[in-house]
């Protein structure tokens, strides 16, 4: 008999590990296992011993009877001789990894060779056992087939968070106008065609992109997002293709930019109106040439990047005003997306809202805290200035509001409720004397904090370009929000 065996009732089983303490081990973490040989004899000890170690055991005598199985239960390990009639154990092997690839699959063979454990990784399978084995063998990788399980339901758990947390990427509305931009999507993502987002800040210009990268065949490489407007002036061209160590003061080290950390997938380049003139020409250089300088550098890298860009502008009219060079829009342009605002896809909300819940609440959100219809009509009565971004801080402020309770009217946040008067309308001119520059100050930390510390909604309403606020504020020295609590009414 190819398996050894002693009688259970002796004190050893295997090679003496006692069968009473084997089992009380082994029910700890107890498995259904699947047992397939065409040897009767072994089949007979499986039958007897398996359940011994604290295991249910389905014991088949070839393949074909382990297909039947298998199309009726489902195994958290399964032990499969190589050599039958019929059926072989590697085809089970890869009908078991097809309909069940969590399953933990033990090869048991007594033709075991290094070329046949190479096949088992092949065929995906997770252990490998030579005939004749031990019982003690069979409890050790049953043992390690309990704690592949354990893992692989920690990994399923901790993938189910992370998806809570981050959301999908998956487009969410059924409007026509969002219906229009998912097959625009699936149109232009099997292609390296260059991609422009156009929309209202807020709109989901980034989800837009990082879609267009999932669909392509792009999607198992980098995807890199970088805000043109959060860019120092001065680092803009080292921040995009890197520089060698000395190539201006400060340049300690060498750096790669961020087209060779994208290379091989995309580069997202949010806010592309807020790149300068000599920017402009160098991203024109690489789109027609594919290659990049380092800064301090003279020879040219090749870098495989598909560019998506968006803007919340109007590039063709700063082509117009010559703000904006003609010949890297029509470069840019190839693709166009527009995103509609939330003001007008407002038969999306319930399913945004829902999303968006389940994201602040970082765990799939219970039937009893699904949002009120109250709550969804106070939603509704708002038009969203700030688009999806605006409706995802509503919801983050409602669900910490909450607490544990489901989400009412009243953890909305008050401008729900009552729009909130303009910041100039509200400023109040201390009774000292102030210069100009103090007023503009407390103007732009005022509308600052009346949009919740937004950077581009403040910057929009200011009628100030992004990278225009970030200069301001890093010339004030100063959080914006905190500060701006006292120089602002919020009646």
């Amino acid at each position: 008999m190819d398996l050894e065996h002693r009688n259970p009732r002796n004190q050893g089983v295997g090679n003496g590990v006692d069968s009473k303490d084997a089992g009380e081990q082994a029910v700890v973490n107890p498995l259904r296992v699947l047992f397939v040989d065409d040897e009767a004899p072994i089949r007979e000890v499986m039958r007897i011993e398996l359940p011994r170690m604290g295991h249910e055991v389905t014991v088949c005598e070839d393949g074909e009877t382990a297909l039947e199985v298998l199309a009726e239960h489902h195994f958290d390990a399964a032990i499969v001789d190589l050599k039958m009639p019929g059926i072989s154990g590697w085809e089970v092997t890869d009908h078991i990894k097809q309909v069940s690839p969590e399953t933990f699959v033990i090869i048991h063979t007594g033709h075991g060779d290094m070329h046949q454990a190479i096949e088992a990784v092949r065929h995906r399978a997770n252990d490998f056992l030579n005939k004749p084995c031990k019982l003690v063998d069979i409890q050790r990788a049953l043992a390690r087939a309990a704690e592949w399980r354990q893992q692989s339901r920690k990994t399923q758990a901790l993938e189910t968070r992370l998806k809570a947390i981050e959301g999908s990427t998956e487009l969410v509305g059924q409007t026509p106008a969002m219906q229009q931009v998912a097959t625009l999507i699936e149109r232009v993502a099997p292609t390296d065609s260059s991609v422009l987002v156009l929309g209202e800040t807020g709109t989901g210009k980034e989800l837009v992109a990082r879609r267009v990268h999932e669909l392509s065949a792009r999607s198992e490489m980098p995807f890199v997002p970088v805000n043109c407007g959060a860019l120092p002036e001065h680092l803009v061209e080292s921040e995009f293709f890197g520089h060698r160590k000395g190539a201006f003061t400060g340049a300690d080290r060498s750096r790669t930019g961020l087209f060779e950390v994208a290379h091989g997938g995309t580069l997202f380049l949010d806010e592309l109106g807020e790149l300068d003139k000599p920017m402009q020409v160098k991203l024109l250089r690489f789109l027609e040439s594919g290659e990049i300088r380092r800064v301090g550098e003279n020879e040219p890298i090749h870098v495989d990047v598909r560019i998506v860009c968006a803007t919340n502008g109007d590039l063709a009219e700063m082509v117009a005003d010559g703000g904006f060079r003609e010949d890297l829009y029509f470069r840019v342009n190839t693709f166009e997306i527009p995103l509609p605002p939330l003001r007008d896809r407002k038969p999306d909300l319930p399913l945004l809202a829902a999303a968006l819940l389940t994201r602040a609440r970082k765990r799939p959100v219970d039937d009893d805290e699904e949002l009120s219809a109250e709550v969804l009509a106070g939603l509704a009565d708002h038009d969203w200035p700030g688009n999806v971004r605006e409706l995802a801080n509503a919801i983050e402020h409602a669900v910490i509001m909450a607490g544990d309770r489901p989400v009412s009217v009243e953890h909305l946040p008050q401008q729900l409720a009552t729009s909130r008067p303009g910041i100039i309308s509200t400023f109040v001119m201390p009774s000292g004397a102030m210069t100009l520059r103090e007023v503009e100050r407390q103007v732009v930390l005022g509308v600052l904090d009346k949009h919740g510390g937004d950077k581009r909604m403040a910057s929009e309403e200011l009628g100030i370009a992004l990278k225009t606020m970030y200069n301001k504020l890093n010339q004030y020295n100063a959080s914006a929000v905190g500060e701006s609590s006292e120089i602002v009414s919020t009646d």
